[in-house]
């Protein structure tokens, strides 16, 4: 006989444990179940490990930048080991505390993959699972290649673990993985090369600001090949990647090659068809509250769910808040996905929010453009940053901020700006008014607009 529960969250990342605090806060009983360490991608696997990577790898570009400025960094350099050792103080602690909170709360925690077995009914193990609601929100995992050998690729999980950096890294792929983790392999001292299919990578960012984000990435001595498809990995005395660029047969030889093309839902063996749940490669297709549109006693949250929303932490916790509410009081509650910021903390980094150019073109509206390179800027030139800029959409006649497209220093900072005018309406006008704290980068932003 089954354990009888409200609701059952799958996964322990920000959907899943928004789900399961909100339901047990409302008084229902409530499980969650993880195949993995508890407290998901972003915090033990994700964006807080590669960040504090991303931060060691930022301090010595910054110092080396400012040589011959009054720095002198000739033996400055990253202890690979020892960062590791730091970056585990914030990853090791996770789990323990992620199941400790969850029994404090009352939430019933369970080991092990769950799988489907009926409407309504998961299993763990030997458990079965019997629930008014089950909440799926179980992450991301690579994508599959379909290339022979690519068993042999390294992960972005397994590369956050690595105790020492092989001396030949390449990275197949050209999205957020390959350009920030690239860029602190190649300041440890490790000869990187990424390669990527398509004639531009990071496609979701300004092509005029990731223009300049690859040439600075080439000229840290990061071997960038676009237009390249990698068709297949083999095994030797190193690694050997075939790959094709222009009808043209190519090889690459590394001692290590990084998988950087894309996540997928981690939802295929969920046994979803017993449930009676629709879905497809873009996670479990849900209604406009969230909701299972084959199945209502399903919902789905952040990287599981084909919601439209970007695949991002703070979304995730966004979304599972928004399947609690419609849980606990009936579907009335719909996600709003204005103004969400993402940012690529390579170096230097690159930010966006809102509708790019050919969005904004595609949808018909009237706007001005506003870009620049900055690097004469105060805000750059103090620091030496070569490599800087923006694009910023106006709407003509509303004055609303349409979208925001930064490169440089602390971009991830002042985009947040920037997504709280487009989600709250302030206008382009209200920022050249504004007065903000200076010398900082918040302050260039009335003249951004």
């Amino acid at each position: 006989m089954g354990k009888h529960f409200d609701v059952v969250a799958i996964g322990t990342g920000a959907g899943a444990s928004s789900v399961a605090m909100q339901c047990r806060k409302a008084g229902w009983q409530v499980a969650i179940v993880d195949s993995r360490p508890f407290g998901g991608t972003c915090a033990l696997r994700g964006c807080d490990p590669k960040k504090v990577l991303v931060g060691a790898a930022d301090v010595l570009d910054w110092a080396r930048r400012m040589k011959g400025n009054g720095i002198r960094s000739e033996q400055l350099s990253i202890d690979w080991r020892e960062l590791m050792r730091f970056k585990r103080t914030f990853t090791q602690p996770v789990p323990k505390r992620r199941e400790e909170g969850l029994a404090k709360a009352g939430i019933v925690a369970f080991h092990g993959r769950a799988r489907f077995v009926g409407a309504n009914a998961v299993q763990v193990g030997d458990e079965v699972l019997e629930a008014r609601f089950v909440a799926i929100a179980a992450g991301q995992k690579p994508a599959d290649l379909k290339i022979p050998g690519q068993e042999l690729l390294t992960t972005s999980e397994q590369f956050l673990e690595l105790d020492e950096l092989p001396l030949r890294i390449l990275f197949i792929g050209g999205c957020y993985i390959a350009f920030e983790v690239a860029n602190v392999a190649a300041r440890v001292g490790s000869e990187v090369t990424i390669v990527h299919r398509g004639a531009r990578p990071l496609e979701l960012f300004d092509p005029d600001l990731v223009e300049q984000l690859v040439v600075s990435t080439r000229e840290l001595g990061i071997n960038v090949q676009l237009g390249t498809q990698a068709e297949g990995v083999e095994k030797g005395r190193s690694l050997t990647v075939r790959a094709s660029a222009a009808g043209q047969e190519r090889l690459f030889e590394a001692d290590m090659v990084v998988h950087a093309a894309g996540r997928t839902p981690e939802i295929d063996d969920l046994n979803l068809d017993v449930a009676g749940v629709a879905w497809d490669e873009r996670g479990v297709k849900v209604n406009e509250y969230l909701q299972s549109v084959s199945n209502p006693a399903v919902y789905a949250a952040g990287d599981a769910a084909a919601s439209g929303g970007p695949p991002l932490t703070p979304v995730a916790g966004y979304e599972g808040a928004v399947v609690a509410s419609n849980m606990l009081k009936g579907n009335h509650q719909k996600p709003d996905y204005t103004g969400i910021p993402t940012v690529v903390f390579s170096i230097p980094p690159v930010a966006s929010v809102g509708l790019s150019e050919s969005e904004a073109q595609e949808r018909g509206l009237k706007f001005r453009v506003k870009k620049e390179t900055t690097s004469t800027w105060y805000s750059s030139r103090r620091v030496a940053e070569k490599y800087s800029g923006y694009k910023v959409l106006v709407e003509e006649g509303t004055d609303r901020i349409l979208g925001a497209h930064l490169l440089g220093g602390e971009v991830g900072e002042v985009i947040n700006l920037f997504a709280l005018a487009i989600r709250s309406g302030i206008r382009a006008t209200d920022f050249k008014h504004a007065i903000f704290s200076y010398p900082t980068h918040s302050s260039d932003l009335p003249y951004m607009v």
